[in-house]
């Protein structure tokens, strides 16, 4: 079976290819007692704010959808360079 990130992976990255971003990463950590789900995307240009916000508003309805996570997380989208 699956695990999450695989899960998430595999449904949100068509939805930010269609965006014309490139999925980087998935990660879901417990840290501390909350839990994080983290989508990293990635564009040649480089990642900004925006494009972080346009990803997330793109993901979460289908995150929801799905309930791959019965706990409640944060989701993080972000870009993987410092």
């Amino acid at each position: 079976m699956a695990n999450i990130e695989e899960k998430v992976e595999t449904l949100v990255k068509p939805i930010i290819e269609d965006l014309g971003y490139e999925l980087y990463d998935v990660e879901y950590a417990k840290e501390g007692k909350n839990y994080f789900l983290r989508i990293f995307i990635d564009k040649k240009e480089g990642i900004d704010l925006n494009d972080c916000e346009k990803v997330n508003d793109a993901i979460n309805n289908k995150l929801d959808e799905k309930d791959y996570i019965k706990e409640q997380y944060f989701l993080e989208v972000s870009s993987p360079r410092s």
